[in-house]
């Protein structure tokens, strides 16, 4: 099935939560010991740890933390303090849904739980939402891989690998097995803008696992496809609507109708948990907005001539028409609809 070159960006050691700096990479491995919930709530907005189930993961981590620091206080009120931590945990980032779910799943841990017994029975939960996304990317990959055709050439966008989840990835947890199944006649990876996830981190990640990786600009992608060098179009998710719509970093929307028009096809990756049938669609999903600096930085000056704005979306909604295939876990939805991605979920 082929390794992930051991990259862990979130483990538990020591009592304390681990975090791969992703914003030092690829320059420098380093590792942030965080001891709060607060310190998770920041780490989780300033991009230290992004990818939807890896935020996720944190999360859960982080309501350990946050329930352990509420325990010591040994305030009467500890219950409603809690919530309160969670509340904010919950919203660092309001687009990708595993965060809420996390956070929704550690806190049903606590109903009718003991004082003596919580801080040992959220860190079990945490450990086994840990331990569920790695064997669960693993089925992915297997699944995923499945559909690609022997001599096929694949694109990848942002960062759904290793990095992104638990460990061996959504997407990158595809393209890994198909690789390594001799399926792959080569791997590109978008840049994509602007905090550059594919040429920073995707192409560690796949050069670490000794995967060739060949990195493009976004804008090149049409090209590569009408040149016939790309088959499949592999990309991870940050939620799925009950209609199969699928919300992911900016440019994935893109690069569907790209798909589309050359002939190739189009492939989500993602755990069930990303899968939000309270969304009825794409176009209900907050869309978060970050700093314009993130962008303009790339030009080399301060800020941008007078009269000029910056809009930094960081997410789009690529609709469920133009997916050729969702694996998930569970399975794999092809043709994309709603009542399959309702089965899917509760399957």
């Amino acid at each position: 099935m082929g390794n992930a070159g051991n990259i862990q960006p979130v483990q538990w050691r020591n009592d304390s939560l681990v975090l791969l700096d992703q914003r030092r990479l690829p320059a420098r491995e380093e590792v942030l010991v965080l001891e709060t919930v607060e310190e998770v709530t920041r780490a989780i907005t300033d991009l230290v740890v992004r990818g939807a189930p890896a935020i996720g993961i944190a999360a859960a981590y982080g309501v350990v933390l946050a329930a352990r620091s509420r325990l010591a206080e040994g305030d009467r009120q500890w219950r409603s303090l809690l919530c309160g931590d969670l509340e904010l945990l919950a919203a660092a980032r309001p687009t990708a849904v595993n965060l809420a779910w996390a956070v929704a799943r550690m806190r049903a841990c606590m109903v009718d739980v003991p004082e003596s017994e919580l801080l040992a029975r959220l860190l079990d939960e945490a450990c086994a939402i840990h331990a569920e996304d790695v064997a669960a990317n693993q089925r992915m990959g297997m699944l995923g891989a499945a559909l690609i055709d022997p001599g096929s050439g694949v694109l990848t966008h942002c960062n759904a690998g290793a990095l992104a989840t638990g460990g061996y990835g959504t997407a990158l947890g595809v393209i890994r097995s198909a690789w390594h199944a001799g399926k792959l006649t080569r791997v590109f990876a978008d840049e994509t803008r602007p905090w550059l996830q594919g040429s920073r981190l995707t192409a560690w990640e796949l050069a670490r696992s000794e995967i060739p990786v060949t990195v493009i600009a976004d804008s090149a992608a049409a090209t590569l496809m009408r040149e016939g060098r790309i088959q499949w179009v592999v990309v991870g998710a940050d939620r799925v609507a009950a209609n199969g719509d699928v919300i992911n970093k900016i440019g994935t929307y893109s690069l569907a109708v790209l798909a589309r028009a050359h002939g190739v096809r189009f492939m989500v990756v993602a755990p069930t948990s990303t899968i939000d049938l309270d969304t009825a669609s794409g176009e209900q999903v907050p869309i978060e907005v970050r700093e314009w600096t993130e962008i303009w930085a790339a030009t080399g000056s301060d800020k941008p001539p007078q009269g000029v704005d910056v809009l930094n979306r960081v997410f789009d909604v690529t609709p469920a028409e133009l997916i050729s295939a969702i694996v998930t876990e569970k399975g794999v939805l092809a043709p994309v609809s709603g009542p399959g991605i309702e089965s899917l979920q509760k399957g």
